[in-house]
């Protein structure tokens, strides 16, 4: 007769307010901010290229971890108003916005599926030479745009849930979301300049992030900020 091993216990269930508060305080991890990216494309030209690997590793790196973090605070904080709004009997009147929330964070909870280990697209680079950091830099811009049109639309019903539970969070500025890059025209100017157009392409995707990163924390600051004092509320 065997003995069958008890059953794993099952993980924890992390409380929407907490999954908020460590979503938010992770930002730092998340968020890598290139804090001179010229500097950084120096160093790319004097080390024959070696140094831009890391900068596409960390490039592929915080936009897969920012996408992972705000997914989770926006989760946290969607399902927190969505007790505090059932608790005050005006889900029914909000749903239709939670709806609108869900849609958005889906697209969201897709892009943590896509293709985009860091370590394996470095290996693509080596391997594919231009052509691999021509379609890195394709899959980077367009991560941005999506990540910030499906944050943006979340955190734009955010504001108007957690007003109706009288907390202020500013509706994000629409005008944030940059558009996509040329990539016609940068393809030809890559190669026509033998490559080193790249470098300015890299040099703008750097700072493409940094600046959506940036826009983006001005409302999740917001949002964190109310998901703390009600949750202190509702516990006084």
């Amino acid at each position: 007769m065997t003995n069958t091993p008890p059953p794993a216990p099952a993980p924890p269930v992390v409380p929407p307010a907490e999954r908020v508060r460590l979503a938010y305080q992770s930002r730092p991890n998340s968020d890598y901010i290139f804090v001179q990216p010229g500097l950084v494309i120096f160093l790319t030209i004097i080390t024959f290229g070696i140094y831009g690997y890391f900068v596409f590793y960390q490039l592929f790196r915080r936009m897969r971890d920012h996408n992972q973090r705000r997914l989770d605070l926006l989760e946290g904080a969607t399902e927190f108003a969505w007790g505090q709004a059932t608790e005050r009997g005006v889900a029914e009147e909000l749903r239709p916005n939670f709806e609108r929330v869900a849609a958005q964070l889906q697209v969201m909870r897709g892009m943590t599926t896509d293709f985009r280990d860091p370590a394996i697209w470095i290996v693509i680079l080596i391997v594919a030479g231009g052509i691999g950091h021509v379609v890195g830099a394709y899959f980077l811009d367009g991560d941005l745009i999506k990540h910030d049109q499906a944050s943006g639309a979340v955190e734009a019903e955010l504001a108007v849930i957690f007003g109706r539970l009288g907390e202020t969070v500013p509706a994000p500025d629409p005008g944030r979301v940059k558009g996509p890059h040329n990539y016609v025209g940068r393809i030809v100017a890559t190669i026509f300049t033998c490559g080193i157009y790249l470098l300015w392409w890299q040099y703008n995707l750097m700072v493409d992030g940094n600046r959506s990163f940036e826009a983006q924390w001005p409302t999740e600051d917001a949002i964190a900020g109310a998901v703390y004092r009600l949750s202190g509320a509702a516990s006084a």
